[in-house]
């Protein structure tokens, strides 16, 4: 048996983090004293004491890391794992999204942002669309423009787009509707044809991850109001290349187009 201090200098494990450990019942010591409280550990603990380190080094919940180690199964061990290291990734290409908007935004001298204005007929499109909340619209936008590619199939005749109602930005929760461009949208299951109407839109594309596409949004909207316009109905955007068609985030392109009127 290991005393607590040896243990400790065998895992690189300090002595209050074995103790943390053990009252949260990830690593119970082999033998507690009951008359002196003094723990010991066996030797055969030290990969355990190792594991669990590490699983707490990459911020796995400490319930998640329970179950790791009661699990008997190699298999739910595995998929706890990867559940936990798509979270860590996730939250990796928030942080560089948001570092990638807080540099563009602290630019000392900011290039003009380059707008068209640009006049839309109506057009009809296949399309999906719901009332939806603007914490759920990545996961509901992924799974509408996947049940659109399959009802569309070859027959799309340009790049995907979404229109997004304003209460979505402003309450949190409105109308969105994701299109693929085709002849003759086909009904099925969610999908339909709608039509969108004819607009006069600024139009500024958005370089890069959508993730930071509210600075685009936000110069966009100070050229609107520079030029004393109003926004006239919901926003568009037009995604010309995304990742289904480059890898590369830097070569993605977003086009946002608002619909506006000249203020007199």
């Amino acid at each position: 048996m290991l005393t607590i201090g040896e243990f400790s200098r065998l895992t690189h494990l300090s002595v209050r983090t074995l103790r943390r450990y053990h009252e949260g019942d990830l690593l119970e010591p082999a033998v507690v004293d009951e008359t002196s409280g003094y723990r010991y550990y066996a030797i055969e603990q030290i990969p355990t004491a190792q594991v669990i380190n590490r699983l707490r080094e990459l911020d796995v919940p400490l319930g998640d890391v329970q179950r790791i180690l009661r699990s008997p199964d190699p298999g739910v061990r595995a998929t706890l794992i990867a559940d936990h290291l798509q979270r860590l990734e996730a939250e990796l290409d928030r942080t560089r999204a948001a570092v990638a908007s807080l540099r563009r935004l602290l630019r000392p001298d900011p290039a003009p942002i380059k707008v068209e204005l640009r006049a839309e007929p109506a057009r009809t499109v296949a399309a999906v669309a719901a009332v939806v909340d603007e914490g759920e619209v990545e996961a509901w936008f992924a799974g509408a423009m996947a049940e659109l590619e399959v009802a569309v199939g070859d027959a799309v005749t340009g790049p995907p787009g979404g229109t997004y109602d304003n209460s979505l930005f402003e309450q949190g929760r409105g109308h969105a509707l994701v299109y693929l461009p085709t002849a003759a949208p086909p009904r099925t299951g969610r999908v339909h044809a709608a039509t969108l109407p004819a607009a006069e839109l600024a139009v500024a594309t958005h370089v890069g991850e959508h993730d930071g596409i509210e600075v685009t949004y936000g110069e966009l909207g100070t050229w609107v109001v520079k030029n004393a316009m109003s926004v006239a109905g919901p926003v568009r955007e037009v995604y010309l290349v995304g990742p289904r068609d480059a890898s590369d985030p830097a070569a993605w392109r977003t086009e946002i187009g608002w619909p506006v009127f000249r203020v007199t």
